[in-house]
């Protein structure tokens, strides 16, 4: 199947899913709320990244960032993994492109997301958010972590 064929996609789409905080929800009004409750030491790393960022103002500085990128976003899955993970599973459209996620966020024992970990798909449109990130945090000490449009 293409990438590009959203036939499959548009018939999972599910009515409902599931937020961080356990209440379900229309999937069109879906907010990834486990970005209110970051620990202070949370980290995130991914496909679209090098290294891990951590602190929890700058992955909320990223996510929030990368969100405004999409065109558009729709959820095929979003609920609790394990006992302390959660799940999201989703295709977006960054400048057109089509791009998927699967992003697995660990809770620590107080609840709060601790470590998040962001698998985008396919490469050519992940290369591209990367270089969007990078070029947005440029001189920032996690922009370092992204893809950059000038030579290395």
């Amino acid at each position: 199947m293409s990438i590009k064929d959203n036939t499959l996609a548009e018939r999972r789409t599910p009515a409902y899913v599931t937020r961080f905080d356990g209440v379900r929800v229309p999937a069109t009004d879906y907010h990834p709320v486990w970005l209110d409750s970051l620990a202070d030491d949370v980290t995130i790393e991914g496909s679209a990244m090098n290294g891990v960022a951590q602190g929890a103002e700058t992955v909320r500085s990223i996510v929030t960032y990368i969100r405004t990128l999409y065109d558009d976003q729709e959820f095929n899955f979003a609920g609790p993994y394990g006992a302390n993970g959660f799940l999201e599973d989703y295709t977006a459209r960054v400048r057109g492109e089509q791009i998927g996620n699967v992003v697995l966020v660990t809770r620590n024992a107080a609840g709060q997301a601790q470590h998040i970990v962001a698998n985008y798909r396919p490469r050519n449109t992940l290369l591209l958010l990367s270089r969007l990130i990078g070029e947005h945090f440029a001189g920032t000490p996690y922009g370092e972590h992204f893809a950059s449009s000038a030579p290395e």
